[in-house]
């Protein structure tokens, strides 16, 4: 494993995106368990784009612009439906210390979806592995197999460790209601741009 590919890879998962975004706020409301759990849903999350990658299937995609915009708007109505959601203080991400548990099945099926309807990340994969994968790899696959098993691994530390941080600032957070006012503010404005930002995105 080359320390190249270790650094690449997280400075890619530590650069905040929907699925760090969706891991705070999970912790932030529910606490460090649900963070852990929004987590593990992320990072599940990523497994078909790897698995895409691996295949080939990543250039269908980006050969197709049929199916690179039926996943594309999937995604940026998600997000859309996140910031709605934030904003109207429901689902994973309303901030409240007394909210009823979320079933963990419910928190991973939300970071799933978060991170799988995204085509972008499918190409990037599809761009990214490769370049730590010799042209005469005599197990190319394999290869691209375990480095997808590694930057799943670290995706899961560093989003954990996000979680974590986020539920241990809970209680400063929600014992302010201006604070907590801005801050729901923030999180839904923030999916609101990141699904106009996918809306904009071309192959």
């Amino acid at each position: 494993m080359s320390i190249e590919f270790l650094l690449t890879s997280l400075v890619i998962v530590i650069t905040p995106g929907t699925g760090v975004l969706y891991t705070l706020a999970a912790a932030l409301s529910r606490g460090g368990r649900a963070g852990v759990v929004a987590a593990f849903g992320c990072t599940l999350g990523i497994v078909p784009h790897m698995a895409a990658a691996v295949t080939g299937l990543a250039a269908l995609l980006h050969t197709s612009a049929v199916a690179f915009q039926v996943i594309k708007y999937a995604g940026v109505a998600y997000l859309l439906y996140m910031a709605w959601s934030t904003l109207r203080e429901r689902g994973a991400l309303s901030v409240d210390q007394e909210a009823a548990p979320r079933s963990a099945a419910r928190v991973i099926a939300d970071g799933i979806l978060v991170n799988i309807l995204n085509p972008k990340l499918s190409i990037f994969f599809f761009a990214f592995l490769p370049q730590f994968v010799s042209a005469g790899e005599p197990s190319a696959l394999l290869r691209m197999l375990e480095l997808s098993a590694v930057f799943m691994l670290l995706t899961f530390a560093v989003f954990v460790a996000y979680g974590l941080f986020a539920a241990a600032v809970r209680n400063h957070v929600i014992s302010r209601p201006k604070v907590l006012t801005w801050m729901r503010r923030g999180f839904g404005a923030t999916f609101a741009a990141l699904g106009v930002k996918l809306a904009m995105t071309e192959q």
